[in-house]
């Protein structure tokens, strides 16, 4: 478990923007925002000795349970970002992780991630192996407004898509990575919603691991999606459109 020299509790990561991650109007897309916020946090384990590798000596890494990411606008292509990170919690198997981005001084996005220890061999939440007692917490630094909440999941949906978990879904972990739950979701909209950035806020709760060849079902209600498996539901996604 080594700390780097550079390791900092707190760790601000520049990316510039590009035109694979954007949209046809040339503007990022929400899935490749969560994609920066997975790999910013990423490194910031890496760099103070809690990273995925490190975790498997002990056959643990840290799985995505809530995400709730709050917008005033999306970076375009070609813009330099930067994406700003700490842990605000940090105990036993459960975390809550903050991260900001920023064009020059101007904050574009608020995001909180909570996150769980998982046996990758159990497929079971367990305590953290790892030291971590170098990383300053900061409870009182929020990155959102609202807080996280539990998602409302309606007894009656409609189901608009059905599809497959393919090998193109999984992640380093053997399930479906949590970005592609939003993307499921996120192709059922309105692309003009998409296209105009009329969506201020959402939040996702992840219930139950997806794996390869997987049936899902993926259903809505209002502003409310869901995405089951035989019969459960193993994600809640709750989106808050501007005005």
């Amino acid at each position: 478990m080594p700390i780097l020299k550079d390791f900092t509790s707190v760790l601000s990561r520049n990316w510039e923007i590009n035109f694979l991650q954007c949209y046809p109007n040339g503007v990022l897309k929400y899935t490749d925002l969560c994609n920066l916020f997975q790999l910013t946090a990423a490194t910031h384990s890496e760099l103070g000795g809690i990273s995925f590798s490190d975790m498997q000596v002990y056959q643990q890494a840290w799985v995505l349970s809530k995400m709730r990411v709050e917008i005033a606008c999306l970076p375009k292509w070609k813009e330099v970002v930067t994406v700003k990170t700490w842990i605000q919690s940090l105990e036993n198997s459960r975390s809550t992780r903050c991260l900001e981005l920023f064009v020059g001084d101007e904050k574009l996005v608020g995001c909180e991630t909570f996150w769980a220890v998982f046996n990758t061999q159990t497929r079971r939440p367990e305590a953290l192996a790892l030291p971590h007692e170098h990383f300053e917490k900061y409870p009182n630094h929020q990155a959102i407004e609202k807080p996280f909440s539990k998602i409302a999941i309606p007894l009656e949906k409609e189901i608009i898509a059905t599809r497959r978990v393919l090998l193109s879904d999984l992640d380093i972990v053997n399930h479906a990575n949590s970005v592609k739950y939003l993307e499921w979701c996120l192709d059922c909209l309105d692309s003009e919603i998409v296209l105009q950035q009329k969506i201020h806020s959402f939040e996702m709760n992840y219930l139950k691991e997806v794996s390869l060849d997987d049936a899902i079902t993926i259903a809505k209600k209002d502003s409310i999606y869901t995405i089951d498996t035989n019969g459960k539901t193993c994600f809640a996604l709750e989106f808050d459109f501007k005005k």
